[in-house]
């Protein structure tokens, strides 16, 4: 019974209310579901990303982020050649878009399995279910947790949150925690080479002012975020 409750929390959590609302817009988290179907073939069932980051995650972005992602695609300021046949607006029309990014902003990821019940009946099949939304990042071979914390205190929180969990309320930056380390390392290798925008605001790429000893030490900080102590 817990796992059945927790799965159905977990996976229905964009569904109950019926749709979100925002910026006086409704989105119609049913569709988004839908939408997401085709999505999940790269990133997917729930938004956890796949094949050990090839594709990022994206449950549990901020909404107005993951638009704004399809609209750099549409754009070809993001060059992807993966995504180049879903951007089509004929294919994807907008409405389409706001709705599976509102979907995807909702669903909520576990980071570990909780303990078996054995006051309650094992259920198997409700068992393997809810492992299909666990994520736990594991820990880099390279760089040190301790000063890669210090260095995202000084330089990355203020955008991207308490341990790189997001500002949801406040920010559109990209939750960093519980995103796959391959995925964040060739995201901000294109940032340090000018083939993505960090922030279109500041002409200067805060990315390049790292050394790659630091910014390993960051993602080594990123990718114990998610552990339970």
């Amino acid at each position: 019974m817990m796992y059945k409750v927790l799965l159905r929390a977990t996976l229905l959590c964009a569904l109950s209310a019926g749709s979100i609302t925002a910026a006086q817009d409704d989105y119609d988290l049913r569709n988004g579901k839908d939408v997401n179907e085709v999505c999940a073939g790269c990133h997917g069932e729930y938004g956890q990303g796949g094949k050990d980051g090839e594709y990022p995650r994206l449950a549990g972005q901020p909404m107005s982020y993951i638009v704004n992602q399809m609209q750099l695609f549409r754009e070809r300021k993001l060059d992807n050649m993966a995504m180049l046949e879903y951007v089509n607006p004929r294919d994807f029309p907008e409405d389409d878009v706001y709705d599976v990014s509102a979907y995807l902003s909702q669903l909520e990821l576990l980071t570990q399995l909780p303990p078996i019940d054995e006051t309650e009946e094992f259920d198997p099949l409700a068992r393997l279910q809810l492992t299909k939304l666990v994520l736990n990042i594991p820990r880099t071979e390279e760089g040190d947790p301790q000063s890669g914390r210090l260095l995202y205190n000084k330089e990355c929180r203020s955008c991207h949150g308490t341990d790189g969990w997001g500002k949801h309320a406040e920010s559109d930056a990209p939750m960093l925690a519980g995103q796959h380390t391959n995925y964040l390392l060739r995201a901000t290798e294109k940032y340090r080479q000018g083939l993505r925008v960090h922030d279109i605001d500041d002409p200067v790429e805060i990315l390049t002012l790292f050394t790659t000893e630091e910014l390993m030490d960051i993602y080594a900080f990123l990718a114990t975020a998610d552990d339970i102590e």
